[in-house]
C-alpha cells in the first residue's frame, strides 16, 4: 500500500502543475493523504510496507478506507455538487468516481452552487462504461411518495400548483407527483369558471392513494369545510332571532335564494324577497351579490336558518293611502291567474282578489284564465277592505250598472221575449235574456203535447228560444219562463177527442218493463202499463216503431195525462164504442197519419189548433144532418 501511495506521488510530481489541475481536480481522498503524509515524519516516507508494524498498517487501512464509501443500487444518497455545465452536473457522493446528472432536473432549484448537497437516487453502481448512474427525478419523486404517504397517515396538508384542466378536474403537482383533484372537490360552493384555478398554489389534503397505479386524489374543499366548520359553530352560538347578517348570493332556485352567511348557509324564500310577487329571485337578485338579510327562525339541530330581506323595509300596506276605500275605484296589474279569481297588485305588496262570481253579472261564467293573463292592467271597484289583515276584495261587475235593476219593468208577467239557452239539467233549462238575467224553462213547460226525458230532445245549447215570463222572485234574483205557453193549451180540445173508451192508432216510441210510450195524432203522447200491452192469441208481442191500435182507459187535463190500453182493443171481455173518425182535409199537418212524429214546434202546435177548430165544426155539421134525417 505505501508503495502504490509512493508512487502515485510521484506521477503528480512530475506532471505539470498546469494540466494537473485541469485534468484531476482534488478529491476528498487525496486531500486526506496529503494530510496524511504531512503529519507523517519526514523519515518514515521511504519505509516499505514490511517496515510498518501491524499495528500502524491496521491504522493506514482504516483511514484509507474511511475515505471511500459502499453504496447499494436502489437507494437514495446525498451528494456534493463539485461542478455545473450548461447539460450535466457533477456530484462527489464518496465513490472512486463522481457521477453526472442532467441538468433539466436541476430547473425547480434555479439557486444550486457548486458546494451544495442535494439527493440522488442511485440507479447503478457502475454501468457498462464504469459510469455511476445517479437520478435527482426518481430520488425526488421517491421522497415525495414518501411525504404523500405520511401526510395521509398523518393528515397533513401539502401545497400543490394546479398544472391544468382535466376532464372532470385538474392535474395537480405535488413535489413531482402529479395528483387528480376533482372538480367537486375545488371549493364548497358552485364552481362557474373553473379556468381561474388553472396556475395557481393552493393546499390540498390526500383523500386517496391507488399504491397499485400511482394514483393520488386530493381536495381543497375539505380544508375550506373545517374551518366553515369553526365559523359555522361560532355563528350559531351567537345566532338570534331578529339578527341582521350581511351574507353573500350562493345559489338560486325557483323557490327561493341560499345566502352565505360566512360558513353557514340560510334560506332566503321567494315570498320573503320583496313585498311585491315576484315569479323568480333573479327579477331581483344576481349570483355573489351581497345583501343584508334578517333572521326569521333557526334550527339548531338541523342547522337551518330562515331568512328574510323584505322585513327590512316597512310593509306596503302602511303606506296605502287613504283614499282607497270601499267602493272608490283602482287600476292594478294581473300579478295571479286562477281558477277560483284573479289577484290585482295595485302597488307592489298591495293586492286584492277579484272572485269569478264579481267578474260578471252573468250567471254563466267562463274560467278566468280563458279571459285574463298575467300582466293584464285592469280596472276595479274595492267591495271590501281590511288593512289589519292586509286584505281586499274587488269586483269589475260593479263598473257596470245591475241589470235586475227594474226587473218587472223590462220582463212583466206574461211577456214575452226571446234568449239564449245557456244552460241545461235535467228538470229544465236556463235562458239567459241579457248579461245576468237568467230564467229557468221546467222540461214541462217547453210542450203541450210533448213529454221529454231529457230538454235536449228539444233545443241545444246556443240556439236561441222564445219564452213567456211566468213569475219574477227578485229577492233572489229568479226568473220562471215558459216556452209552451206562446200557444193555447190544446188539451181542452183532446178532451173532445180523446175520450175514455174511444180507439185511435199510434206509434209505439218506447216500451220497457213497466209499459210503452205511444205517440197518436196531433202529436199527443200516451202511456201503456204493461198489463195493457198483451195482444191477441196468435199475434206476436208489441215492438217499438210498430203501429197498433189504443182505447183511452184514462184522460186528466189538469195532469196532461193519457192512458192507454192495447188488451181493450181486442178484449171481447171488455167491448167499447168506437169513436167515429174525424173528418180530415188533405194535406193538413194536423191530420197527418199515426206514426213516429218528430218534436212539436210551435207552427206545428198552431196548426193542430186550427186542425181541432174544423174538426170540431164537422162533428156539430154531422149532428145536425143526424137529426135533421
Amino acid at each position: 500500500m505505501a508503495e502504490e501511495t509512493d508512487k502515485q506521488l510521484e506521477q503528480q510530481q512530475n506532471t505539470p502543475e498546469d494540466q494537473h489541475l485541469e485534468t484531476n481536480p482534488a478529491t476528498e481522498r487525496e486531500q486526506f493523504l496529503a494530510s496524511v503524509l504531512e503529519e507523517e515524519d519526514d523519515d518514515d516516507w521511504w519505509k516499505t510496507e514490511d517496515d510498518y508494524s501491524e499495528e500502524e498498517r491496521k491504522k493506514m487501512e482504516d483511514m484509507y478506507s474511511g475515505t471511500l464509501r459502499e453504496f447499494n443500487e436502489n437507494e437514495i444518497i446525498e451528494g456534493t455538487v463539485v461542478s455545473m455545465g450548461d447539460k450535466e452536473i457533477v456530484l462527489n457522493i464518496g465513490f472512486k468516481s463522481e457521477g453526472i446528472v442532467p441538468s433539466n432536473e436541476f430547473r425547480d432549484t434555479p439557486d444550486l452552487k457548486p458546494g451544495d448537497s442535494v439527493e440522488v437516487f442511485v440507479e447503478k453502481v457502475e454501468d457498462q462504461n464504469g459510469q455511476l448512474i445517479l437520478s435527482r427525478r426518481r430520488a425526488k419523486s421517491m421522497r415525495s411518495w414518501e411525504k404523500i404517504n405520511q401526510s395521509m397517515e398523518s393528515d397533513v396538508i401539502l401545497m400543490g400548483y394546479v398544472m391544468r384542466r382535466t376532464k372532470g378536474g385538474f392535474v395537480v403537482d405535488i413535489d413531482g407527483i402529479e395528483a387528480f383533484l376533482p372538480g367537486s372537490q375545488i371549493d364548497v360552493k358552485p364552481v362557474r369558471d373553473f379556468d381561474v384555478y388553472v396556475g395557481r398554489t393552493m393546499e390540498f389534503k390526500v383523500v386517496k392513494i391507488n399504491h397499485a397505479y400511482e394514483n393520488v386524489v386530493v381536495s381543497h374543499k375539505v380544508l375550506i369545510e373545517a374551518k366553515l366548520e369553526e365559523q359555522r359553530k361560532e355563528i350559531l352560538q351567537n345566532l338570534e332571532k331578529g339578527q341582521v347578517l350581511e351574507g353573500m348570493v350562493k345559489n338560486m332556485t325557483n323557490f327561493g335564494v341560499f345566502i352565505d352567511l360566512g360558513g353557514v348557509d340560510g334560506l332566503l324564500h321567494i315570498t320573503d324577497i320583496s313585498w311585491g310577487r315576484i315569479n323568480h329571485p333573479q327579477e331581483v337578485l344576481n349570483l355573489d351579490e351581497k345583501v343584508n338579510v334578517v333572521v326569521l327562525d333557526f334550527d339548531d339541530a338541523k342547522k337551518r336558518i330562515s331568512l328574510g330581506m323584505k322585513q327590512l323595509t316597512p310593509h306596503p300596506w302602511e303606506s296605502l293611502s287613504d283614499e282607497i276605500s270601499e267602493g272608490s275605484k283602482v287600476k292594478g296589474r294581473v300579478v295571479t291567474v286562477a281558477d277560483y279569481g284573479v289577484f290585482l297588485e295595485i302597488i307592489p305588496g298591495v293586492e286584492g282578489l277579484i272572485h269569478t262570481s264579481e267578474m260578471s253579472w252573468s250567471q254563466h261564467i267562463k274560467n278566468p284564465t280563458e279571459d285574463f293573463k298575467v300582466g293584464d292592467e285592469l280596472e276595479a271597484v274595492v267591495l271590501n277592505i281590511d288593512r289589519e289583515d292586509k286584505k281586499m276584495s274587488l269586483g269589475l261587475k260593479q263598473l257596470k250598472d245591475d241589470p235586475w235593476t227594474n226587473i218587472t219593468t223590462k220582463y212583466p208577467v206574461s211577456s214575452a221575449h226571446k234568449g239564449i239557452v245557456r244552460n241545461m239539467t235535467n228538470y229544465g233549462l236556463f235562458v239567459e235574456l241579457e248579461e245576468g238575467v237568467d230564467g229557468l224553462v221546467h222540461i214541462s213547460d217547453l210542450s203541450w203535447t210533448k213529454k221529454f226525458n231529457h230538454p235536449s230532445e228539444y233545443v241545444q245549447t246556443g240556439e236561441d228560444l222564445e219564452v213567456v215570463v211566468l213569475d219574477i222572485d227578485e229577492e233572489n234574483r229568479r226568473l220562471s219562463l215558459g216556452h209552451k205557453q206562446l200557444t193555447e193549451d190544446v188539451w181542452d180540445t183532446f178532451a173532445s177527442i180523446f175520450t175514455v173508451g174511444s180507439k185511435h192508432n199510434g206509434t209505439i216510441k218506447k216500451i220497457d218493463g213497466k209499459g210503452a210510450i205511444v205517440e197518436l195524432d196531433y202529436g199527443v203522447d200516451g202511456t201503456v202499463p204493461a198489463k195493457h200491452l198483451k195482444v191477441a192469441e196468435g199475434q206476436e208481442e208489441l215492438k217499438a216503431d210498430q203501429v197498433a191500435e189504443f182505447v183511452v182507459i184514462e184522460f186528466n187535463k189538469d195532469a196532461k195525462r193519457l192512458v192507454l190500453s192495447h188488451t181493450k182493443s181486442w178484449s171481447e171481455d171488455a167491448p167499447v164504442e168506437k169513436k167515429k173518425p174525424a173528418k180530415k182535409s188533405g194535406g193538413s199537418k194536423a191530420s197527418a197519419p199515426s206514426g213516429k212524429a218528430a218534436s212539436t214546434t210551435l207552427g206545428e202546435q198552431a196548426d193542430v189548433l186550427a186542425q181541432l177548430k174544423k174538426q170540431m165544426e164537422a162533428n156539430e155539421s154531422d149532428t145536425k144532418d143526424e137529426s135533421a134525417e
